[in-house]
């Protein structure tokens, strides 16, 4: 039985060491990824001759996430134009290796030689504002007179999807001046206001979240912890009113069916030890769900206003 494990034991290490066959050689530095890089930054420079060197007459542009089969991608003229767009129609255009990420350059035994690239684009496009930020990850066939034949990119199409949305006006919901939801922000601010501090949280819904602009960008507070924050406030501070500035704006987007209402506050407050009076401006955002309660408020005000002398 010993002697059937152990043959077992060598022909599976046989079958495991069978599966592995070399095909090539990976390389950190080649002369065709001097030649990639070259070319991508011509490429951001609209310098059309540079680039135009860089390939290969039967040279092909492949959108790696185009999922149309007969797709033969973008031949040299037509990439040549992209350069020349792109420079005239982005601002601040820069392309550099992603992080710690540096190109493999794999010489294949038979299919010659392949980089792979990954990069960070950024850039601002002239016409929309739309922002360029993002990985871009691409393959290369360079041939053997180091010329390059193909290139196959992989990279975020929503971006560029939201550039060509700028150039079209679009609605995306609607604004109420008067509406149930507002209601509901004023008399929260009513009752607080008025110290009623169970009344005033009422109208959030139990998992609900607060920040402001005193807190770190990924901390937040519960309902609870909101309560707390509160009452230990009025300990200090007698809230003289809270003022309405403007008016309060309801707004029900068409996108993500958001249900949010603006509102613009002036807070004033007496400080007890010293009986000084403060003003804060105040900005809040509350997000409302279906059942009509706040899920969440973002507070656009520091309190550190009150500990002013």
């Amino acid at each position: 039985m010993k002697k059937q494990a152990i043959l077992i034991m060598l022909l599976f290490t046989v079958v495991m060491y069978s599966q592995k066959k070399k095909n090539g050689t990976i390389y950190s530095e080649h002369p065709a990824i001097t030649v990639v890089e070259a070319m991508q930054q011509a490429f951001i420079k609209g310098d059309t001759a540079k680039v135009s060197n860089y390939l290969a007459k039967e040279f092909r542009a492949i959108n790696g996430m185009n999922s149309n089969p007969d797709s033969k991608g973008s031949d040299k003229k037509a990439f040549l134009n992209q350069s020349i767009f792109w420079n005239d129609n982005a601002s601040y255009l820069s392309i550099k290796r992603s992080g710690e990420a540096y190109p493999d350059a794999l010489e294949y035994d038979k299919s010659g030689t392949w980089v792979q690239t990954w990069d960070y684009l950024r850039g601002i496009h002239s016409k929309t504002g739309v922002k360029l930020d993002m990985q871009l990850h691409r393959l290369f066939i360079v041939n053997k007179d180091n010329k390059i034949a193909r290139m196959i990119s992989y990279d975020d199409g929503s971006v560029f999807d939201e550039i060509r949305n700028g150039f079209a006006s679009r609605t995306n919901g609607t604004i109420y001046n008067q509406h149930e939801n507002i209601n509901k922000v004023r008399m929260m601010m009513g009752a607080l206001e008025h110290g009623d501090v169970d009344k005033g949280f009422s109208f959030f819904a139990e998992n609900a979240q607060f920040t402001n602009l005193d807190m770190g960008k990924d901390e937040s507070y519960t309902v609870a912890e909101e309560k707390v924050a509160f009452k230990k406030m009025l300990e200090s501070y007698t809230i003289e009113s809270f003022d309405v500035v403007g008016y309060p704006d309801y707004l029900e987007y068409e996108i993500g069916n958001g249900k949010v209402v603006q509102s613009w506050w002036n807070a004033r407050f007496i400080r007890k030890s010293d009986g000084k009076k403060v003003q804060m401006p105040v900005m809040l955002t509350h997000d409302f769900n279906d059942e009509g309660l706040i899920t969440r408020e973002i507070g656009y005000y520091t309190t550190r206003l009150l500990q002013a002398k």
